[in-house]
């Protein structure tokens, strides 16, 4: 085997569940130096420090704080910005530069407190963490929301992934009832695999019944119970290293996991702009590219875990890979981001450690996805109990054609997929729809009456001819 073959030695996860916890910053070292001794690695001689986006909270120099904490002085470190693809993009560039001969070894870390921001702000305090950013940087988007989808207030993943999820039910003809249904079945259980995972945010099993009724929607036909929990206190860490660090360090065959292939690609950044607004063109393409590199296939899997945000990812997934969403190898091995908890850009890496630990004990190979922004960015990575395969790189293999988006219209137009919205005490308060034009355009409209609320959640609302008005910037439907 090539020396500079590159392979994760080590491998830590933290969930605290004690109010107030810990800052980022701690969970950080905590993790770091925990995935670093089961590595047998003294972290300061750690050549890489990368650090995936923390929303908690903004500090001064991420990797520069972890660094002195640690007591290293790497040659090479990254801060990523904001996205659910970010572990992966983060661990295949640092596999590339060891295998590369670039680096002999990297930590890729990651943290979020968001329960501990919110019992600081339920409590009227602020949050007394170290060495915070002065001035606060701006947000960290790979690329800002577009001009329209700000005028609509359209850039929360709570409306933008039910606006998919209403235009693959349309175009598969299920109704309502059905999709919510299928969606229980799909997601029950996950919730048995969290209950199992002592590091999950929520570990009680739950039956299909339970999650579809009884809880309020947030962004219909989405409750509570069926979507990512963000407010975690929670932490993971990954180390890598070259084949030849690992013998010397004197690291067991069988404790050493392997990256044998990953990919990414990108659907449109926009909603609207997707050419079919309930599917995915790059899934497919993604998967095709990792298991190709990897030269293994879907079947030879012995475990998976889907990103599993909202259910429109694992169902984007299923639909484009053949993936049965009651395969009985599951579609997690965590929980998944609703139930063992879903740490903002951080999930990869806990999915990632968690799948290491199933392969160290018992061999085979296992797909680890992520999804980033508005199902836009998609990474597939396998990894292997065997060395094999070819890395690839954070170059997407397919970039999605946009179809063109209106900013302000009024005429005719047909929706093509739609959802409410609702606040904190479960009253709807908007409907956000996306709707074709005859031109072949698409444009975004507000719902705001009401009674056009009310129907909108009683029937299927896909292929409504509807009339948009606008001031110029924020479109409006009505029927």
């Amino acid at each position: 085997m090539d020396p500079r073959t590159p392979c994760l030695i080590g491998a830590a996860q933290r969930t605290v569940r004690e109010q107030p916890g810990p800052e980022p910053l701690d969970l950080w070292e905590e993790t770091a130096r925990a995935a670093a001794a089961q590595a047998r690695l003294p972290v300061e001689r750690l050549e890489s420090i990368q650090v995936v986006h923390t929303d908690s909270w903004q500090y001064d120099t991420p990797t520069g704080r972890l660094a002195e904490r640690l007591g290293a002085t790497p040659g090479h470190t990254a801060y990523s910005k904001v996205s659910g693809t970010a572990p992966q993009t983060l661990i295949g560039e640092a596999a590339a530069r060891i295998a590369a001969g670039e680096l002999d070894s990297a930590l890729i870390t990651g943290a979020e407190a968001l329960a501990t921001r919110r019992a600081y702000r339920l409590a009227g305090e602020h949050a007394p963490w170290s060495h915070a950013a002065d001035p606060r940087p701006p947000y960290a988007w790979e690329r800002p929301p577009h001009p329209s989808e700000l005028a609509h207030e359209l850039f929360l993943p709570v409306h933008t992934y039910p606006i998919m999820e209403t235009a693959r039910r349309a175009a598969l003809g299920h109704t309502i009832e059905q999709e919510m249904l299928d969606r229980g079945r799909m997601m029950a259980p996950m919730t048995r695999v969290a209950a199992a995972n002592p590091h999950a945010w929520r570990r009680t099993p739950r039956t299909p019944e339970e999650l579809i009724g009884g809880n309020r929607f947030v962004g219909w036909p989405y409750n509570r119970s069926t979507v990512a929990v963000i407010e975690v206190d929670q932490a993971a860490a990954v180390v890598l290293a070259s084949t030849a660090l690992a013998d010397r360090l004197g690291v067991p065959s069988d404790q050493r996991v392997y990256l044998r292939g990953w990919a990414y690609a990108e659907d449109t950044w926009e909603v609207a702009a997707r050419p079919a607004l309930g599917a995915s063109q790059a899934v497919g393409r993604a998967a095709e590219s990792a298991f190709a590199r990897a030269g293994l296939t879907l079947d030879d899997m012995r475990a998976l875990d889907v990103y599993s945000c909202f259910a429109i990812a694992l169902r984007q997934t299923c639909d484009a890979i053949k993936l049965d969403p009651m395969d009985p190898r599951g579609l997690t091995v965590t929980g998944g981001l609703p139930y063992a908890g879903g740490p903002a850009s951080d999930y990869v890496l806990h999915s990632t450690v968690t799948m290491a630990g199933l392969l160290r004990a018992g061999g085979g190979h296992g797909l680890v996805t992520g999804v980033g922004m508005h199902l836009t960015k998609h990474t597939y990575a396998i990894w292997s109990a065997e060395p094999g395969g070819v890395l690839g790189g954070p170059e997407p293999v397919f970039t999605a054609e946009p179809v063109p988006i209106a900013d302000s219209y009024e005429g005719p137009a047909v929706v093509a997929g739609y959802t409410v919205a609702y606040d904190k005490d479960g009253v709807p308060w908007r409907g956000i729809l996306v709707a074709d034009l005859p031109s072949g355009a698409r444009a975004y409209a507000h719902v705001t009456r009401e009674e056009l609320m009310a129907d909108a959640v009683s029937r299927e609302l896909v292929g409504q001819r509807v009339e948009l008005t606008t001031d110029g910037k924020v479109n409006v439907a009505s029927w």
